[in-house]
Parts: structure tokens; sequence; C-alpha cells
């Protein structure tokens, strides 16, 4: 509910700060006094787009700020979605800068157009005989019988599953898309796969398999540099092994001599320890070494495989071949298990068909178990209205279609006149009569479901007395389990308020600025006096306005 409201430099408004409780609240003043500009001011807190002609002065900024009470109204998930710090006591503000630019706050929190106007249509409800058009509207018939018929909760388990089958279907979609383009792909895949297959790629092997190959390539070489080596380290006459062992013998005999020899001694028979091993490798490397033409053969066909591949594929190391090994292997498999996947995804989504076609037989029952009572329900009231002979037929037919609210279509038909035909409300009911309509319907809802604030808009405008005191005490009765306001000019509704505010004009400082100000119970009777005869007071009118208000 709407608790207070601030205004500044709106309009013809200079500064206005006013509370509002709970209840039936009136809102009363002369035609041109600034309702409208109230209402205005209200509407940019709902997100209506704002522009420089707000400003009353056009030099200072335009402030309008509303704080709600949103505990009852189920808001938190509307505020984790829109990315908003939930208060049960909310503040929006809305700032019209000099330069044109607007702003937008939710406690404090800046917000776009859309977020707020996603919210305040959660807050309030301003309800007109110009905006009846919802009325009208399929959707929000709907919500009246859904309503009615407490499908809250299978309409939840609709919207998500419903959820599911769409994105199902999407994937069908695309595996069937993928199993075209892959049908087109997979010989050529298939082919590089088999070439990477056959190739039995090990990783780092290219570097293995170049040093054997330089290796069998260069045997000769190899050969007569070992058998080199080995005549230089074992030759008898000349050879390194035979002078370290005659350099050994006269050491030895040094250090025989002189103990300060002997580390050369140790040095030199170390020395010749390696070496000699040294010798023993390379006659046991001449030994090994072998040509071996059919294993170079299979070296360089290798090598020729690896290098053509690296190259095909445009990669440098035959890591990167694996990588792209394991690719094709998952397109090959994919395009192989597709049909099977496909499949699968036809099963889920008959899964899902059936649950929703459960769901929406449920909703339709009782939906249709609902309709009778709304029909009398709003016949009832609407004869109470001055429209006794109004009559509904509201049909549903069942559909093959899942739409967003199950699989029904609606047929919401009226006929204001005995005997006369039935039509579609928009072609069948004035605008007055839609506006009774709508207020019979919103009374009919706030007996099942949290409303918002309603503000009903000069609905009652050529309405008679008897009639405009059955709109009031339909107002009022509303007014138990919601906040209810009402800008009249009639004052059997005036009289029904738990509170009333007046709006007026008056001059400062030789400019005109509009005011709000709260009515205590003589300045009501005064008030509604006024309504009743006019600015002269007459000893009947007060009392009359008194008996009203009794």
């Amino acid at each position: 509910m709407l608790t207070s409201l601030t205004i500044k430099n709106y309009a013809l408004i200079d500064h206005l700060q006013v509370n509002f409780n709970d209840g039936f609240t009136i809102i009363t003043g002369e035609t041109g006094a600034g309702k409208s500009i109230l209402l205005g001011g209200l509407s940019l807190i709902l997100g209506k787009r704002a522009d420089l002609s707000s400003l009353k002065d056009k030099n200072v900024k335009c402030i309008i700020e509303a704080v709600f009470n949103v505990s009852n109204y189920n808001l938190k998930t509307l505020f984790q979605t829109e990315d908003l710090d939930y208060e049960s006591q909310t503040i929006i503000r809305r700032e019209i800068l000099p330069s044109g630019k607007s702003r937008a706050f939710v406690n404090d929190s800046p917000v776009n157009l859309n977020s707020l106007q996603l919210l305040g249509e959660r807050l309030i409800d301003v309800h007109s005989q110009h905006q009846t058009l919802q009325l009208t509207q399929n959707n929000f018939q709907f919500q009246v019988i859904d309503a009615l018929a407490k499908n809250e909760r299978e309409l939840e388990s609709y919207v998500v599953e419903l959820t599911n089958y769409k994105q199902l279907n999407v994937d069908l979609e695309q595996l069937n898309a993928l199993k075209a383009n892959a049908i087109k792909e997979y010989d050529y895949n298939a082919f590089l796969l088999n070439e990477l297959v056959e190739a039995n790629l090990v990783e780092d092997e290219l570097e293995s398999l170049e040093e054997e190959y330089e290796t069998l390539n260069n045997i000769e070489d190899i050969k007569a540099h070992l058998s080199e080596a080995y005549q230089l380290l074992g030759d008898e006459q000349i050879g390194v092994i035979a002078i370290m062992t005659n350099l050994k013998s006269s050491l030895s005999k040094l250090s025989e001599l002189s103990s300060k020899y002997e580390e050369l001694y140790e040095r030199v028979n170390s020395s010749l320890i390696e070496i000699d091993d040294v010798f023993s490798e390379v006659d046991a490397k001449q030994s090994d070494i072998e040509a071996d033409p059919m294993r170079l053969e299979t070296v360089n066909a290798k090598l020729q495989t690896l290098n053509n591949l690296l190259q095909k594929h445009q990669v440098s190391a035959v890591s990167e071949l694996i990588e792209i090994r394991e690719a094709l292997t998952e397109k090959v498999g994919i395009t192989e298990n597709l049909d099977e996947t496909i499949q699968n995804k036809i099963e889920a989504i008959s899964k899902s068909a059936e649950k929703l076609d459960a769901v929406a037989k449920t909703i339709s029952s009782k939906r249709n178990k609902a309709i009778p009572n709304l029909i009398a329900q709003l016949q009832a009231i609407l004869s109470d209205l001055g429209m006794p002979n109004a009559q509904f037929n509201i049909e549903l037919s069942s559909t093959e279609n899942y739409f967003s609210n199950g699989k029904d279509e609606l047929s919401f038909l009226f006929s204001a006149n005995k005997g006369g035909s039935f039509n579609a409300l928009k072609k069948a009911a004035s605008g007055g009569e839609l506006s009774r309509i709508m207020l019979a319907i919103k009374l009919i809802l706030s007996n099942y479901t949290q409303l918002p604030t309603i503000m009903f808009d000069e609905i009652d405008t050529g309405v008679s007395g008897e009639i405009s005191n059955k709109m009031a005490d339909i107002m009022l009765q509303m007014s138990k389990n919601m906040q209810v306001f009402s800008i009249t000019h009639l004052p059997q509704i005036a009289a029904k308020g738990h509170s009333h505010f007046k709006v007026y004009k008056e001059d400062v400082d030789n400019v005109t600025q509009t005011k709000l100000v709260k009515l205590n119970h003589d300045d009501r009777i005064v008030e509604i006096a006024q309504m009743l005869g006019g600015a002269e007071l007459s000893t009947s009118a007060i009392a009359h306005a008194k008996e009203l208000l009794n």
C-alpha cells in the first residue's frame, strides 16, 4: 500500500508531502484544482516517461518520492530478478533534472524505466473510465477466471513444464540441423580421423624418430669414427691407454720416493680407470652398431607421414595432432550416435507434452467450474449498479495448442439488454458500462487475491445518486482487503471514505500553486455540503452532508 507521497517542483506543485492510511481514501476538489497533476506525479513513480515541461521551476530539479508497504505483495522474486534490494518499506524516487534527463531509484538503487514499470504495475492500479481496455483483453479475462478457480499452483507448474517443453523442441531442432550438416561432413571427418588413427600417434615421438633417422642414415660415418676412437685409445704403441699406463708407472715410482707425488699418482690412476671404461664402451658400441636399411626406410616413412599430417592440419607438434584426432573422434561419434540422441529427445518431448496435457486439463476443469460462479457474481453486482439486464456468456474451448496459460481459448461475451445478442465486450458495452463491469470484477478479485492499491479516477462520471451509493459500497467493501483511492465529484461516494483529502489551488506571491490537505470531520461536512449544493452553504446541504457522513 502507498503510505506516503512527496512531490517537489512538479507542474503547479511547489512542495507537497502527505501520508496515507489503508482502507478507503477519498480525494475531491473542483474541476481544474489539480487532481490530474497529482495523478501525473504519481504516474512518474510508476515508470511514465518525463520531460522538462514537468518542472515548475526550470532551474531546479523535480523530485517525486513514494513509500510503499510491500510486505503482503510477494514481491521478493521480482526484486531478485530485477537485482534490487528488497525492503518491506520500499521507497521509489524519481528525479527530473533541469537538463531534461530523469533518474529513478528503488531503495536508493538506480533502476531503468522498464524495471520501474514492472514494479509499479504490482503496486498501484490507476483506473479511470477511459482505461478499461484491459477488461477486453483475453489475458486479463483469463487472470480473473484463474483467480476464482484458484489455479495459481497449477499455472506455476504449467509454466515450468512449458519452458522445459519449448527448450526440448529447440534442442531437437538443433540436433536435426546438426545431423543434416554432420551427414555432409561425416565422410570427410571419418577420412581425416582414419589417417590420424593409422599414424599411431605418440606424443614427443617426432623428436625420437628424427634422432633415430640421423643415426641410421649416417651409420658408416659413425662406425668410422668409433673405429678411429678405438685405435686412438687401444693402440699398443701410441694409444692413450698405453701412454696413460706408462705415466701411471712413472708416478707410482715417484710416490714411493715421496708422499707429495701420491696425489698426482691417484689422479692419473683415476683418469686411467675412466679412459679404460670409455674404451670398453667404444668397443661395445662398435659391436652393437649395424646398418639396418629396412628400419631406416620404416623410420623415414613414419617421419614423412607425421610431417605431412603436421602440414595438412597446420600444426607444429604431434600433441596437437592428437587433440585433432580426439575432436574428430567426438564429431564422428556424435554423427554415428545422433539418431539415438534424436530419438531420446523425441521421447523426452512426448513425456513433457503428457505432463503439460495433464496440468492443462486440470486448469481447464477448474476454470469451467469457476465460470458459473463468476457470471453469477458479476450479474448480481451489475444489477445493483443499474444494469439489471446485464448478461455474460463465457465459454472455454480446448485446443491442441500450448498457450502461455494452458490450452484453452476463451470467449467472453456480453449483452447489456434483455433479449439482446451477445457480443465481445469492446463491441457490446459502452464506456460507462465497461467501467462498472471493471469495478465489479475488481471487487470479485479482491476477495480471491491480493490486489495492488487501486485508484479510481472519476469512474462515477454520469452516474446517478442511487447507483453512486452502490459504487461507494463496493469500493468500501474492497477496502477491507486492499487500499482503495477514489477521485470523485459525487458526495455519496465521498462520504463513505475512511479518510478524505481535498485538492485545491492557492495563489502564493502571485504564483498559483496546487495543494492537498487532509480534512477533519467538520471540514468534510463543509466539503460534502458544497458538493451537494455549491459554494453557498445552505442549512439543508449541511444537514444532508451530516446524514451522508453518519
